[in-house]
């Protein structure tokens, strides 16, 4: 005889801690046409902010990666690359001291 769905027991799962967020976006601001593509693809700006906020770089060469992360315990200019979909991606930069985040489209950085 099978036992009811609710006496099954489920595998317990690791639960992933989240990355604690590294430093402050400050004032948030997004170009017409940064959100205009994030649009098109369907993408949540606030998904990529907080990846840019606990150091998820994107597509940041190593180079760039390892200056952010220089920034971020210095308060200096933060640069993450996001790609939405084969061609399209967006830019956010957290500018110094941390005060302004940016969304840009790739022709606007």
């Amino acid at each position: 005889m099978k036992k009811p769905i609710s006496q099954h027991r489920r595998p317990r799962r690791r639960a992933r801690r989240p990355r604690k967020v590294l430093f402050p976006l400050g004032r948030l601001a997004a170009s017409p046409r940064a959100l205009d593509l994030l649009d098109s693809r369907e993408v949540d700006c606030l998904d990529l902010l907080r990846r840019h906020q606990r150091g998820d770089w994107g597509e940041v060469p190593p180079e760039d990666a390892e200056a952010n992360e220089f920034a971020v315990l210095h308060s200096l200019r933060i640069v993450s690359c996001y790609r939405l979909g084969r061609r399209d991606t967006v830019w956010i930069v957290t500018e110094n001291d941390h005060l302004v985040t940016t969304v840009l489209a790739p022709e606007e950085y």
